[in-house]
């Protein structure tokens, strides 16, 4: 199969079409740097003892002891100068607050759907989603499932069927729309379990555990026209929207004219009801449900009381919602989105030119690397993603996500689900790195790479019932981290 390579320069009339005399294709950040942070990078001797005893999970690591923090960018992600000003300006009214009534006015202008019900983040929104809509016997169909949706749903006695196109589940496939619906399987499924079964189909824009990927705006017409015809309702996560958003003008002939507003809103017009998590889809920590009819408000609305806080602020600071009603705007700007994707597409292209296994084409999110790939030598049962998660750290002092079977539930008799694919997503904060900061990172992966065959796998010591990625403590099976800091040694001497 050939690879066709998506390239992020914008064809559109954006600052970020900007090219270099020397030819060079390297991203450009559109911003410039007004407050910083001072960074830390522990020696390696020091990285294995932080990562050992942090039971090799890096959700454990301490920040002090990261360099680069690439395991999320949810939250953590830089605000502009307008977020910060506007922060001055909330209204910390306990009800009838301004601050609810100009981000319920964003939402609205954005999505164009009256109602709207504010959550601390995008987890929350699941919940009330869950809780309001799925009863014991529930199916809910989707692109591909997210850990904590499919754990809201499971612990209310639902099931998940992911309906994502086969060349989803290809790390290297030149479909530009890896995270579509597989449409023949989502009509089938519905005239299996019947539309009465169905209490919602779930798109999620920006497919997380596939490595980001998009989903076309024909296909989510396409989703939307067949649960019209069946009756059911359609629910977008837009966590991820803003890059779906990007490769959509990017990718979609139809698209290239229309503007991400318009695109947007002709999303949004296909939907019943959207969620998302401003700590990614705004840039601020908190988020929201927008929803189209008063019946859907009120079926949703005792919850936003019982399990977030009062329903002009929903369990967010109201400085924090007045960083997301600028933010909101900021999603709209395709310079300011754009920076996501240009970074990781420039990343995944410099791993691939080294012989290091990514997913492609980039997706949205982080930089994907296959780790089945990377350590074929590790079983499955040994966790390589989480291996490769804990190595990727005492090599670099960078901090990625697993994204495999860690990040799976156990199936009921207590056996192990193993994940389609075996990810480390190095995510990419947006305005947070510099390019330097992000050659470094390739750097290390690299010289990983080259000594791949030192890396062992993992198991567990402490594994809790539920999202056992968040707080698992595991071990190394062998001395295998000894090897590989010996090495790093030889290599690189007395550099940190």
């Amino acid at each position: 199969m050939v690879l066709l390579f998506y390239s992020q320069t914008s064809k559109h009339n954006i600052m970020a079409n900007v090219k270099f005399f020397s030819g060079k294709e390297i991203p450009l950040e559109m911003h410039k740097v007004r407050i910083v942070q001072k960074l830390s990078l522990p020696p390696v001797e020091e990285r294995v003892a932080r990562m050992n005893e942090a039971g090799n999970n890096t959700f454990l690591l301490q920040n002090r002891d990261v360099f680069m923090d690439m395991l999320t960018d949810s939250g953590v992600n830089a605000m502009s100068d307008l977020q910060q000003a506007s922060m001055l300006r909330a209204d910390d009214a306990y009800a009838g607050s301004e601050t609810y009534n100009r981000m319920t006015a964003k939402v609205s202008e954005i999505f164009g759907m009256e109602y709207f019900l504010p959550v601390h983040q995008g987890r929350a929104a699941e919940n009330i989603l869950a809780t309001a809509f799925v009863k014991p016997g529930d199916v809910v169909p989707m692109n591909f499932h997210f850990t904590t949706t499919k754990a809201h749903i499971t612990r209310l006695g639902g099931s998940v069927e992911e309906l994502i196109v086969p060349e989803g589940l290809e790390p290297i496939n030149d479909c530009p729309f890896k995270g579509n619906f597989d449409i023949p399987r989502l009509e089938a499924l519905i005239e299996k379990v019947t539309p009465a079964r169905i209490p919602f189909v779930r798109i999620e824009a920006g497919t997380n555990l596939i490595g980001g990927q998009p989903l076309s705006l024909q296909n989510m017409r396409e989703v939307a026209a067949l649960c019209k015809k069946h009756g059911i309702k359609v629910m977008l996560d837009a966590s991820l929207l803003q890059d779906n958003l990007y490769f959509i003008k990017e990718r979609e002939e139809a698209c290239k004219n229309m503007s991400i507003r318009e695109i947007t809103a002709e999303i949004a017009s296909l939907m019943d009801i959207i969620y998302f998590s401003a700590r990614k889809f705004g840039f601020a920590r908190g988020g929201g449900i927008a929803i189209r009819t008063k019946e859907d408000e009120m079926r949703m609305k005792e919850f936003i009381p019982l399990y977030e806080g009062f329903l002009t602020y929903g369990g967010m600071s109201v400085r924090e919602m007045e960083a997301i009603v600028v933010g909101l705007d900021e999603s709209m700007d395709e310079d300011v989105i754009s920076q996501g994707p240009k970074f990781i597409e420039y990343m995944a292209q410099e791993l691939h030119k080294r012989g290091v296994p990514v997913v492609l084409p980039a997706g949205g999110l982080g930089c994907h690397i296959n780790a089945t790939e990377f350590c074929k030598h590790i079983p499955q049962a040994e966790y390589p993603a989480g291996a490769l998660a804990a190595a990727v750290y005492i090599t670099s002092g960078v901090r990625g996500m697993e994204r495999g079977t860690l990040s799976e539930q156990r199936n009921e008799d207590g056996s192990e689900r193993f994940a389609e694919l075996e990810l480390l997503r190095m995510a990419m904060p947006r305005r947070v790195y510099t390019l330097s900061q992000v050659e470094y990172a390739i750097d290390r992966i690299a010289w990983l790479y080259q000594n791949r065959e030192l890396i062992g796998g993992l198991k567990f010591v402490e594994e809790p019932k539920v999202l056992r990625f968040f707080f698992g403590r595991l071990a190394p099976t062998s001395n295998w981290q000894e090897k590989l800091v010996e090495k790093f040694r030889k290599d690189f001497g007395d550099s940190l």
